[in-house]
């Protein structure tokens, strides 16, 4: 089946990585239904300038019924689905000892059981046509302890067990599930967090040996190859940190500073 004919819905699509999965998808001529919580107005102005059919599907991924109103949308304006790109998501840095329950309940809810829904959801279909890729967008927190973001760092480490989970049961009835796990990306979110005091661009440049912040375009290029069955087919519960080496080294900072080529 060539790109041309397949549909991927891509959730936190307003800005972002969201944003960047999506027009990268439709550059390769996916159609595309663009989700978050309103209509992502300026998303969907760039994916109609592709020329490729796109619908705006806007809800909440963690509530149940906006789910399943997404998913009637989308089969009844393409009648399919091949490719879920879970990307919304929130931040939370705070100290656990200081993170309420409101918040950890509401980064839970967005951060994991959003993609469960939608997973769930969007699988079933999947799985009646015996075929489909799932992709979703953890972080290098779903692999690594990071300080000041318990609620933040379960869900993504949740996000992965899920996908490791659904990549067993679904894999033998045609659905590939894998995730994609970031480290710092330039977009809106580093910019609000970075606002907030948590951490300046040194701090993450320091930190990844090549030395540098993911751009939106690095992850969405990581997505569209294990959406596509001709270049990832027989890859399946996969985590593929994207993350300049971040998980891989285990430096201390004077060292990983002298090899960072400086």
């Amino acid at each position: 089946m060539s790109a041309e004919d397949r549909v991927a819905i891509v959730t936190g699509a307003a800005r972002g990585i969201g944003r960047e999965v999506s027009l990268t998808l439709a550059e390769r001529g996916y159609r595309i239904a663009a989700n978050d919580l309103v209509a992502p107005e300026a998303t969907l102005e760039g994916l109609r300038s592709t020329g490729v059919r796109t619908l705006s599907v806007p809800g909440d991924v963690s509530n149940e019924e906006a789910v399943r109103s997404m998913v009637e949308a989308v089969m009844e304006e393409f009648g399919r689905i091949d490719v879920l790109v879970n990307n919304a998501g929130i931040s939370a840095i705070v100290p656990a000892e200081e993170t309420t329950l409101a918040d950890w309940n509401r980064t839970l809810a967005v951060n994991l059981t959003g993609p469960f829904l939608m997973c769930r959801e969007f699988g079933k279909t999947m799985l009646d046509r015996g075929s489909g890729s799932i992709v979703n967008v953890s972080s290098v927190a779903g692999l690594l302890g990071i300080s000041d973001r318990a609620a933040y760092n379960a869900s993504k480490h949740g996000l992965v067990g899920l996908t490791r989970t659904l990549a067993a049961e679904w894999g033998g009835r045609g659905v590939r599930v894998n995730a994609v796990c970031p480290g710092w990306v330039k977009t809106e979110m580093d910019e609000e967090d970075q606002g907030a005091g948590g951490y300046t661009d040194a701090d993450i440049e320091g930190r990844v040996p090549m030395a540098r912040f993911a751009t939106p375009e690095d992850i969405a290029r990581a997505v569209a190859f294990l959406a596509d069955p001709e270049h990832s087919g027989f890859v399946n519960g996969h985590t593929l940190s994207v993350d300049g080496g971040w998980f891989a080294d285990g430096s201390w900072e004077s060292l990983r500073r002298r090899k960072q080529g400086g």
